[in-house]
């Protein structure tokens, strides 16, 4: 099973649709929210200042890329 994390913030809509997405696949995430100032510290390491951001194991998928997402996920 992969390691999926996906950092959100509020009312972002590509945030929910990557979630929506992921529950469809039947595919289990932690939500990182980077309201949280430590998640946003998070991503700001990582040199990222967008979301939504999902990481497969040590892969990093910036905006909701549903290919890159399903070839990670082998979907």
């Amino acid at each position: 099973m992969k390691n999926v994390i996906v950092y959100t913030s509020n009312n972002c809509i590509y945030c929910s649709q990557a979630k929506e997405y992921l529950k469809e696949n039947g595919v289990a995430y932690q939500e990182r929210n980077i309201q949280e100032p430590n998640y946003r510290k998070e991503l700001m390491a990582m040199k990222i200042m967008s979301v939504p951001v999902l990481k497969i194991d040590d892969e990093v998928v910036v905006g909701f890329n549903r290919e890159k997402i399903d070839s990670l996920l082998g979907l």
